[in-house]
């Protein structure tokens, strides 16, 4: 998703909620805690981060939009990175525009344990956090106006900290905002929950979502890559701008040869968790039996069989995250693509191999 600062245009589903929200941002129908939640990559943080530039201009237009000039806006639109970066477990940028030089907004995610040695990134967010945030709100505004901050993502928040971030919820200060990020909300606690006003994000109708990655790649390639991540823009986008796209023809080309008997189980798996992207060959693969699935439904057998091996290859995503070794858990999920009825190819070629 785009860059709010300097900002490129809204997606078309960006805009559609930032205009809800800002409308009732301005007739002061906008809750005191915000939780913007969604599927990933839909631009949950872009929207919140323009909301928030909205309420920090000192000099909006006739629309109500940030002016981009004033002192307030240019101090918003100042950014850096804390050294060591900021970053989320699978290495991306915690608060990826980085952190605002505006004074009345707070960016809060994972951060490193200082008092590790050496210093260690947190997997979580801890209640010291939401503490120092806690004080932060509680000061008045250096500007005279609102006072802000952004949490993401939300989910991350530990059972302390929710506990310390409730307090904070329920007793809310005028011009005083606190907005929640999250693509799994059902992490947080209901509690938590029942106390925002929700802001969701959908994936939008197919064609909308065509039309804006042809914007920057070729209707074909687009359309593919549109398709593999079932309707998803956001993460279409990603796929194009990496490897991704080409990653999931390698993972199908993989379990086809699987099926075939042509490769073993034992040196795939080596090769897919000798590379990072181990998680993300993972879903690929998932997401592949899960389509042959709905492709043979005349087949209720084989559909049972590809639709649990989907779930197998989710719940080997999720081992990715603990302890286990990465090529013994894959190992035994491939074994499974060769030794059960899933045998057949991802593009429908009959197994020729076994066992």
């Amino acid at each position: 998703m785009s860059d709010p600062i300097g900002s490129p245009a809204f997606a078309p589903w960006q805009q559609r909620v930032y205009e809800h929200a800002a409308a009732a941002l301005d007739a002061g129908r906008l809750g005191h805690g915000l939780l913007f939640c969604g599927p990933a990559q839909l631009g949950k943080r872009v929207v919140a981060e323009r909301l928030a530039q909205r309420l920090l201009c000192t000099e909006r237009g006739g629309d109500g939009e940030p002016c981009g000039a004033c002192r307030g806006c240019r101090l918003f639109a100042s950014r850096s990175q804390v050294d060591p970066p900021q970053l989320r477990p699978d290495g991306s940028l915690a608060h990826p525009f980085g952190h605002s030089g505006h004074p009345d907004l707070d960016f809060l995610g994972y951060e490193f344990n200082q008092k590790a040695k050496p210093p260690k990134l947190r997997s979580e967010i801890v209640i010291e956090q939401i503490r120092r945030l806690s004080e932060q709100m509680a000061l008045t505004p250096q500007y005279g106006g609102a006072k802000i901050a952004i949490i993401d993502p939300a989910d991350a928040i530990n059972h302390a900290a929710s506990n310390a971030l409730l307090k904070t919820l329920e007793e809310p200060v005028p011009s005083r905002y606190l907005w929640l990020v999250s693509a799994q909300p059902a992490r947080l606690s209901a509690t938590i929950r029942s106390r925002c006003q929700r802001i969701e994000f959908r994936l939008p109708p197919r064609a909308e979502a065509l039309a804006w990655l042809r914007q920057s790649h070729p209707e074909p390639v687009a359309a593919e890559a549109l398709e593999a991540a079932r309707g998803h823009p956001g993460l279409a986008a990603e796929w194009l701008r990496g490897e991704g796209l080409a990653l999931r023809r390698e993972v199908a080309s993989d379990l086809a040869k699987l099926a075939r008997g042509e490769v073993g189980a034992v040196e795939t798996a080596q090769r897919w968790a000798a590379n990072a992207d181990a998680a993300l060959r993972l879903r690929h693969a998932a997401d592949l039996a899960l389509a042959e699935a709905s492709e043979r439904l005349t087949d209720p057998a084989r559909a049972r069989s590809l639709a649990a091996w989907f779930d197998r290859a989710n719940r080997t995503r999720d081992l990715l995250r603990t302890t286990v070794r990465a090529d013994l858990a894959i190992v035994e999920l491939l074994m499974f693509w060769r030794g059960g009825d899933t045998r057949r190819s991802v593009s429908g070629g009959p197994d020729t191999g076994g066992v």
